[in-house]
């Protein structure tokens, strides 16, 4: 069931670059006027608006005359360089005719993942927000190595809506939502991304982009189990922002937040940081955790990798399967003398520890 209506103000979009980009034409100057025109009418409303873009490796490759995705990384971030330089100026000048100002904000993990800079990003985005700014966010695909090979802006789309505690994220595609088995009927409305949605899922094909439906669904669990619901819908459909703000699910399809939901700071250790390491448990260990408790020494059966003091860990079953994440009190080295032994310390408390 859709959650009950509700007033929706603080609102993430996420545009891909397969929306933005119209091959030999390079940009598609006429969605950023329809989708700058939505924003407007949101704004209007009092409400707070940002936007996570793609596109400026696409442009880039575009105005540099690269027909693929180049896979040197060199010629992958100057195409990046080009394009993000392109693409704000599009965007400031197709706002600008609506009376309203962009910020820029690249970011990368490192932000995340440093608890200092995570909070600073927060307040920098909050405080464009109380100003009346659209904050416009893509990776730093310029310095960012991992982003570029790995990443994708679906995931930071939805962490970027868990960092401000957003109450609605949107993402904006050339699909429709969610296909169904039969590939012809789209899901409506997903209560639980299980298996089952997931094996629904299938990687994009795209010259110029990376991601797809797969990145789409993971993007929409951070969001769910942050508390903020989820709608992926088609970016070509006309009014489809504001249609969605208006009534989530209106076309695509909804992703329902969970009613018990992650706190501020467990979201920040569950989905903000990429884990150092790996912690193995005992089952008796497991179960512990899974009932609110800290982590003992006691109950560790090996470690993976090398992570110091207050670093974020995965934390597996002896399956190897990881079901929590937590922020260590000591480093692998010392642990690797500790494991298995009974010590006063707890090597994880109960409040650093997000249970996924």
């Amino acid at each position: 069931m859709k959650p009950s209506e509700k007033k929706y103000k603080r609102i993430v979009i996420k545009i891909g670059s397969s929306l933005l980009y119209s091959g030999d034409k390079g940009i598609n100057s006429g969605l950023v006027e329809e989708i700058t025109g939505e924003l407007s009418s949101l704004l209007n409303e009092k409400k707070e608006v940002v936007l996570v873009s793609s596109g400026a490796i696409a442009l880039g490759m575009h105005a540099l005359k690269l027909s693929q995705r180049p896979k040197k990384l060199s010629l992958l971030q100057s195409a990046s360089a080009t394009g993000q330089n392109l693409l704000m100026n599009v965007y400031a000048a197709s706002f600008k005719e609506r009376g309203l100002i962009i910020a820029q904000v690249l970011l990368t993990w490192e932000d995340f993942c440093d608890r200092s800079r995570y909070l600073n990003a927060k307040n920098t985005l909050l405080t464009l927000l109380k100003l009346g700014v659209v904050p416009i966010i893509n990776e730093n695909d310029t310095v960012s190595t991992d982003e570029i090979k790995f990443g994708d802006n679906d995931r930071l789309s939805a962490l970027v809506a868990s960092l401000i505690s957003a109450d609605l994220l949107i993402i904006l595609s050339d699909v429709d939502g969610l296909l169904a088995k039969d590939k012809k009927t789209i899901v409506r409305i997903v209560s639980e991304i299980n298996a089952k949605i997931k094996a629904l899922a299938c990687p994009t094909d795209k010259k110029t982009s990376v991601g797809g439906m797969i990145t789409k669904l993971t993007a929409a669990k951070i969001a769910v189990d942050s508390g903020i619901p989820c709608v992926i819908a088609n970016g070509k459909t006309k009014g489809v922002i504001l249609a969605n703000v208006k009534d989530p699910g209106e076309t695509g399809t909804l992703f329902v937040s969970k009613k018990s939901y992650l706190a501020a700071k467990k979201r920040w250790i569950a989905f903000g940081s990429r884990p150092k390491g790996k912690i193995i448990v005992d089952e008796g260990a497991k179960r512990a955790l899974l009932n609110k408790k800290s982590l003992l020494a006691v109950g560790i059966v090996a470690t993976e990798g090398i992570f110091e003091n207050a670093d974020i860990v995965s934390i597996a079953g002896k399956d190897n399967f990881e079901f929590a994440r937590g922020k260590v009190s000591l480093a692998s080295r010392q642990l690797e003398n500790i494991k298995g032994a009974r010590f006063a310390k707890e090597v994880i408390h109960s409040d650093n520890i997000a249970i996924l």
